[in-house]
């Protein structure tokens, strides 16, 4: 595992709170870790822990109260709204639970309005095919099934040709079957690709595929693991 000088995504410190006076309740305590470049890392908790916070903060969308963040070599808690923008443009791209897809838009204009986005973007075409919807790149979002929309959806945050991928439950709205389908995909994103991924999730059998295992509790970490012994997301049972 790298220090956290020489991580691809830094924290330290990380304090969050809401709220003031007797209603202020501290979200984050302290919080530090290190992610490698390329790394699958999965951020556990129960609801209420700072999970969507801690993501929300690494992508630049909440400010932090103390702390840094600091992703590829840049600490983004000192950046100005505009270069923040400018930072969610270079380098991420957000993968939801409920894929927020315009439903106007067809599967192809989906991804394309990210595209747009990127000076360096991927081939749409080939994102198509890789996905495995190219014969839906015409339909709209409604015409397809769950999964398919959140294949379309990881193509628009993939499209970006983003350094990092940050995942808000990818997962959790979709069945067994294709749950499965979809970690696959995004196993094979990771090692086609190379994006690191952060991904909030509820479901403890992910962390088998993963590379970096964070726990959060109470608004600290209370596990921090490096997985050395990796199970084929196909493998997976839960």
């Amino acid at each position: 595992m790298a220090t956290q000088e020489q991580a691809f995504l830094s924290i330290k410190d990380l304090t969050k709170s809401y709220g003031d006076g007797e209603a202020k309740t501290q979200v984050l305590k302290g919080i530090s870790a290190s992610i490698d470049k390329g790394e699958i890392c999965v951020l556990f908790g129960p609801s209420g822990s700072g999970k969507s916070t801690f993501l929300n903060m690494v992508g630049g969308l909440e400010p932090a109260d103390g702390g840094s963040i600091v992703v590829n070599g840049v600490d983004i808690t000192k950046l100005s709204d505009r270069e923040l923008v400018e930072y969610r443009r270079r380098e991420l791209g957000f993968i939801f639970q409920f894929y927020n897809l315009v439903p106007d838009l067809t599967v192809r204009e989906n991804i394309e309005v990210c595209q747009y986005l990127s000076r360096d973007p991927l081939p749409v075409d080939d994102l198509l095919q890789s996905l495995g919807l190219w014969e839906h790149r015409s339909k709209f979002p409604n015409q397809v099934s769950g999964g398919q929309q959140q294949r379309c959806a990881i193509g628009r945050a993939l499209v970006k040709n983003p350094s990092l991928l940050l995942c808000d439950e990818p997962t959790g709205a979709l069945d067994y079957h294709t749950s499965k389908e979809i970690l696959e995909l995004m196993e094979r994103v990771n090692r086609e690709y190379g994006s690191t991924m952060v991904i909030v999730t509820h479901n403890d059998a992910i962390r088998h595929m993963s590379h970096h295992i964070l726990r959060l509790r109470d608004g600290m970490l209370s596990e921090d693991t490096i997985n050395t012994h990796l199970t084929p997301a196909r493998d997976l049972t839960w």
